[in-house]
């Protein structure tokens, strides 16, 4: 079934880069949510909230440089000399993106919700709002399944020991653009997107033409494959925690109990750890992507934060 709603989309010229974004609700309103989708999805991918999230309050999407209709510039990983256009994409990039998104068009207090490594955006954008004296302010972070970015250097001890001996190889093949591009290409096919669909949304709810479809189009253009092979060799970034234990604004948390990639148990440990946390909202059945997998428990706690923060 087609999403039911058409949401105003626009583009946004951000240093030099063209940057995708929507909106659905009274654009006048006093406050405003920013949904921060997860690696190579897009506005899209919030079709089953955006329209009921805007009956109550504007609601924004973006493209995180890299997908959907933004730009797609030529990464530039840490010992690669600088060329035209070319950018570092990481999570400072992409929160910068975010925070400057905030100040020059949405211009109010704001709630950010994030996906997978949107979550991660969603953090680290608010950690600049306050840092960098934006006008606007952020009322408040909500991730939904929030990356936690095992592979990163700082998650070493965690991992195998095997894992010691590997990364160094690993770290070698992955920078090279042409395997990079390669890899890329072999997974942006519609067969294989359905078939990670399969794995991210275990009750298969809604893994429908339209899902694989909004996910495939941006993949098919020419620079595609940048933002991918910039964040595969994202070894040494932010981390959730990280984040989570200087923040004061408050955050909410949802995950789908079943998630293949992002345990829940982490998300429980960082409840108690953490006291900027408020909520976590396990849902069952699913999986990484609850918000489109199972929507209306999603909407229905999403709504709930939003009254709270508006008070």
């Amino acid at each position: 079934m087609p999403p039911p709603f058409a949401p105003m989309q626009a583009l946004w010229t951000w240093k030099s880069h063209h940057i995708g974004w929507s909106v659905m609700g009274d654009p006048t309103a006093p406050t405003a949510v920013l949904l921060i989708h997860g690696f190579g999805a897009n506005t899209n991918h919030w079709r089953f909230n955006q329209p009921v999230l805007a009956e109550q309050v504007p609601t924004y999407a973006i493209d995180l440089l890299g997908f959907g209709r933004s730009d797609q510039p030529q990464a530039q990983l840490n010992d690669e000399l600088a060329s035209h256009n070319s950018v570092h994409y990481g999570f400072d990039l992409w929160a910068q993106q975010v925070a400057d998104f905030c100040h020059d068009v949405i211009d109010r207090p704001v709630v950010l919700v994030g996906n997978s490594i949107g979550g991660v955006v969603a953090l680290r954008a608010a950690q600049l709002i306050k840092e960098q004296g934006h006008t606007v302010s952020c009322k408040g972070v909500v991730l939904i399944d929030c990356a936690q970015r095992l592979m990163d250097d700082k998650q070493l001890a965690t991992q195998p020991a095997w894992m010691a001996w590997i990364r160094p190889l690993l770290k070698t093949l992955v920078s090279q653009r042409w395997l990079s591009t390669a890899l890329f290409r072999n997974a942006a096919r519609p067969a294989l997107i359905r078939s990670v669909l399969k794995q991210a949304y275990p009750s298969g709810q809604n893994v429908d033409d339209d899902l694989v479809s909004l996910l495939l189009e941006p993949s098919q253009r020419k620079g595609a494959a940048e933002a991918f092979r910039g964040f595969i060799n994202l070894f040494n970034d932010h981390l959730a925690p990280d984040l989570l234990n200087s923040l004061s604004v408050p955050v909410h948390m949802i995950w789908g109990k079943n998630d293949p990639w992002e345990p829940v148990g982490e998300a429980e440990n960082w409840k108690h750890r953490f006291d900027c946390i408020q909520s976590l909202l396990v849902i069952p059945n699913a999986g990484h992507c609850p918000h489109d997998e199972s929507p209306t428990d999603v909407n229905e706690r999403l709504l709930l934060i939003l009254n709270q923060q508006a008070t």
